[in-house]
């Protein structure tokens, strides 16, 4: 197994579910931060939706490259290990919610 696999597998095992995505699933475009924190997401179709909606939304298979995790009681997501930087959550702009 090659390092990249490896971490891709390990990243992959911190997650709790990865939702399988829909056909019209979308993408995750920019994140909706207060003091530091993710408090929402900006999809792909303009919509903003809180980091709780989020978290619904990715079970049911809306959003796509996503996998779910928790810290304490807190559910967030966690963008699935592709190889590319590009789209990880905590590449993506910053955008007013």
């Amino acid at each position: 197994m090659k390092d990249s696999e490896f971490g891709a597998a390990l990243a992959r095992n911190a997650l709790d579910e990865i939702p399988q995505s829909s056909a019209n699933a979308k993408d995750i475009v920019g994140l909706v931060k207060s003091s530091g924190k993710i408090v929402g997401y900006q999809l792909s179709d303009g919509q903003t939706v809180s980091k709780e909606e989020g978290v619904a939304m990715a079970k049911a298979g809306e959003i796509n490259g996503v996998g779910v995790a928790h810290r304490g009681d807190t559910e967030y997501l966690k963008s699935l290990p592709d190889g590319t930087e590009s789209n990880n959550l905590g590449n993506l702009p910053s955008v007013s919610g």
